[in-house]
């Protein structure tokens, strides 16, 4: 049985000779410029009419009704480490579509200071991540794109939302809330 190699990303190499072309969402984060894959955004809305959850992550800025549907929004800068996103007339929420684990589908929202466009991008254009040297972590680019002569980070948008390690820094959060609450008290 022949078995096909992988890179890091979890994905099959490209065939000899043969360019594969996806379409990517491009964003502006904290002056830095993104991607995600199309087939994950389901859609683009205006920032607003968001309910704070107390006891949460920063990176976690609430939750929104959407045509009846809770959906969570995360702050992708405060989820990289950085500030929460200060908003502004273009800050938008994309609404990303994930699959959980038993290939369930739910939505989750990221706050993004702007979107620019949509992107073809051939796979002969994209390099792999870098080891260092990027301001988020390694796990979640999936690849840099050659866009225009500049790099634009693709992110394994998969990595960034999953969901169990968003739930568990919500618990240590809590947790951590909690022995502060605790520590002042004494």
């Amino acid at each position: 049985m022949e078995q096909v190699a992988q890179h890091a990303g979890g994905k099959p190499p490209a065939l000899a000779g043969s360019v594969e072309v996806q379409q990517y969402l491009t964003f502006l984060l904290s002056g830095e410029m993104y991607a995600v894959g199309i087939l994950n955004v389901k859609e683009i809305i205006e920032y607003g009419q968001l309910t704070e959850i107390p006891m949460m992550p920063a990176f976690i800025r609430g939750v929104i009704n959407l045509r009846g549907s809770v959906v969570p929004v995360i702050d992708l800068a405060a989820r990289f480490g950085g500030r929460q996103t200060e908003t502004s007339r273009r800050t938008c929420i994309v609404i990303i579509e994930m699959t959980g684990e038993n290939e369930d589908r739910h939505d989750i929202g990221v706050v993004v200071d702007a979107v620019s466009e949509v992107l073809e991008v051939s796979s002969a254009d994209i390099e792999p991540a870098p080891a260092f040297g990027a301001k988020i972590r390694a796990d979640f680019i999936d690849g840099m794109g050659k866009i225009g002569g500049k790099f634009v980070i693709i992110l394994d948008i998969q990595r960034v939302l999953y969901i169990q390690e968003i739930a568990r820094l919500a618990v240590i959060e809590n947790h951590d809330a909690g022995s502060d609450d605790q520590a002042q008290l004494q």
